[in-house]
């Protein structure tokens, strides 16, 4: 094989690395029925003018498989993060002690769990799709070399690395799902 031409193979799986890693993160801001700290990461406050991240104004904690509580540093801050919880379409009601609100986890029913896992599925399509537009990136760079002379024999082994990254990343997402779908259905 000629070393004149190369795929960058590296930056292909960085890039589809990322797509698993924004699945990951958009799975776990899918309620299931377990308390989770991660249910809140894309809940934003209206604190002190603007927009934050809720881990920002208050501790995170998970004292119980039903329950997650957010002590909040501020006083003056605890109605901004009621109001913020409230209006992130989690379908949690706070309710306040103090600095404390504490957020009790329902138990899901059999149809939203059905929902959710309709919902898992399409980031999981998403993230699919993520990785075949790098896989087309790949190729492109395959018949750019192609097109400034590499041989037949060298386009088709890259041809043949790009596909079986995305195989690679396409089984794992699949995967990542079925684990998902499982846990969301699990009653």
């Amino acid at each position: 094989m000629s070393e004149d031409f190369m795929i960058d193979t590296d930056d292909l799986q960085r890039r589809m690395e990322g797509a698993m890693a924004a699945l990951k993160t958009e799975f776990a801001s899918l309620r299931t029925g377990r308390a989770s700290a991660s249910m809140l990461e894309p809940v934003m406050v209206e604190a002190y003018g603007q927009k934050t991240p809720i881990n920002q104004v208050g501790t995170i904690n998970v004292p119980e498989p039903r329950m997650v509580t957010v002590n909040v540093w501020d006083k003056s801050m605890v109605n901004a993060v009621e109001k913020a919880i409230m209006n992130s379409g989690l379908g949690i009601n706070p309710q306040t002690n103090g600095t404390i609100v504490m957020l009790p986890i329902p138990e899901l029913n059999e149809e939203r769990r059905r929902e959710l896992g309709r919902v898992a599925a399409q980031y999981a399509e998403s993230a699919r799709v993520a990785i075949r537009n790098v896989r087309r990136d790949g190729m492109d760079q395959v018949k750019k070399a192609k097109a400034d002379g590499m041989s037949e024999d060298d386009q088709k082994f890259w041809e043949n690395e790009v596909q079986d990254l995305t195989n690679k990343f396409i089984g794992n997402v699949d995967k990542a799902l079925e684990t998902k779908q499982a846990e969301i259905m699990q009653v």
